[in-house]
């Protein structure tokens, strides 16, 4: 079959295009704009891809189109799909329908940690030797590719409440049916198609609907949010993590490098890693329980942690210069930024920590968690924020904010805004110690400010 996919440089739509060229379909796609790591991934899987949306890209009259949700009514890539009568479908509903049916399905959802959660889980089946499928919205380091069908009933899929596409306004999440769910936190976000927060407890409500009685609901006992989700009612086996009468944590390191799992009383496992912040040690709770409804124990999920790479970034390091170490972060929302900042704080201790933020995200574009954003970055000495063109609001209340809060440092004020990314490889270049850990943190590419920081610092220093 030829499919061909809109919106394929998407880590979700990337990941079906992996999905569908290793089940023997001929695959093509179209972008606005693809970039690592999922243009490398596609381009090592032979996948065609058109840069730029319309008609032209449809000539070899695929048998499918599979449409992202990013794309809308008016994309002449879209409009030709309908005015030529193609056959088309969402991204989740063919997953659904082509992966998915038949198998036991590993869902996990929440505002936060889900595509770090979902690579741990799938890392400790594939560990336990179960050879899991999988779908991740990113690229786990352990595996170096975002999906692949797996050989056995399992399949691991990070499950996003964003809608489906524009013709189905549910919860991409409703079309998988897992028999096991792990809920990790949730908040408001994706404002751009949510009024409130309660229409976002509807969904997941509608998702909890969907797993049959002999399943398992992973919970967060802590998220006030998701305990009154459940209270909508439940139909299906509940196992809590962060909370003492469940699975919980006891960290043998600060910056949770090394805890003692938990099941409520009893040890489980000790799990010494990579990874640091207390909100992977969350992450790690809900993944080992989760892997225990598949038959995984828990001291074997927790010794396989200790082989897990992360998923590229998240506080991935892009390397050091000079004594400078740069990091890339997946930012979107103020929760996931406090949470990165403080695992790097307690990971660096005194050390300065320069924090580097486009306010990407659909939500963030348009404000609405522009009070949180101040408190969130709290913790950096220094903080450097990207005015893009099209962010909606002036990002100076943020400075404004932060400058009231902390005292000035050295190269001036303590949080700054800037209006091109060159300005801001310029400054840091100029201000930059050994010693300092700068952490850049975007849900796009941020024009490569990363690599263009280390390629100035290195000629700085030399």
């Amino acid at each position: 079959m030829r499919i061909h996919i809109l919106g394929v440089g998407g880590s979700f739509m990337g990941g079906l295009a992996v999905l569908a060229r290793d089940l023997g379909h001929h695959v093509t796609g179209s972008d606005a704009k693809v970039y690592p790591p999922m243009s490398t991934q596609l381009a090592e899987r032979g996948i065609e891809l058109f840069d730029g949306y319309g008609p032209a890209n449809l000539k070899s009259n695929p048998d499918l189109v599979v449409i992202g949700n990013a794309l809308s009514r008016g994309n002449p890539e879209v409009e030709a799909v309908l005015n030529q009568g193609l056959p088309y479908t969402s991204g989740a509903q063919w997953l659904a329908d082509h992966v998915l049916a038949r198998r036991w399905v590993l869902a996990v959802a929440g505002t936060h940690g889900k595509t770090t959660t979902t690579s741990m889980l799938a890392w400790i089946l594939e560990s336990a030797g179960l050879a899991p499928g999988f779908l991740v919205g990113g690229v786990p380091e352990n595996f170096g590719v975002s999906a692949r069908l797996g050989s056995s009933a399992f399949f691991i899929v990070e499950a996003d409440e964003y809608d489906t596409a524009f013709f189905d306004k549910r919860s991409k999440f409703v079309h998988y049916r897992p028999r096991t769910v792990i809920l990790n936190n949730l908040e408001y976000d994706h404002a751009d198609i949510f009024p409130d927060l309660e229409a976002i407890k509807l969904q997941f409500h509608h998702l909890i609907r969907t797993v049959p009685g002999n399943g398992l609901i992973v919970v967060n006992g802590a998220d006030a949010n998701l305990q009154a989700t459940l209270a909508l009612g439940t139909w299906t086996p509940t196992e809590r993590f962060n909370a003492a009468d469940g699975w919980n944590a006891r960290l043998l390191e600060d910056d949770g490098s090394r805890f003692q799992m938990r099941f409520a009383a009893a040890d489980q496992g000790l799990v010494s890693w990579s990874l640091i912040g207390t909100h992977n040690v969350q992450n790690a709770q809900a993944a080992i329980a989760a892997a225990r409804h598949a038959g995984v124990p828990p001291a074997v999920a927790a010794e396989a942690l200790a082989g897990f790479r992360n998923v590229k970034r998240r506080l991935e390091v892009r390397g050091s210069v000079g004594g400078v170490t740069v990091y890339d972060d997946f930012a979107h929302h103020p929760t996931a930024i406090a949470a990165t900042i403080g695992a790097l704080r307690a990971h660096i201790g005194s050390q300065r920590l320069i924090a580097v933020l486009e306010a990407r995200s659909n939500t963030m574009r348009l404000g609405v968690q522009r009070e949180q954003l101040a408190p969130a970055l709290d913790a950096a000495d220094k903080v450097l924020l990207y005015q893009s063109a099209d962010l909606k609001w002036d990002l100076g209340t943020v400075a404004a904010a932060l400058n009231q809060q902390g005292e000035p440092s050295a190269g001036g004020a303590r949080a700054r805004v800037f209006g091109a990314v060159e300005e801001i490889v310029t400054t840091l270049a100029g201000e930059l110690r050994p010693g300092d850990h700068v952490l850049v943190m975007s849900n796009g590419s941020f024009d490569n400010l990363h690599q263009r920081l280390l390629d100035r610092l290195g000629t700085v220093k030399s």
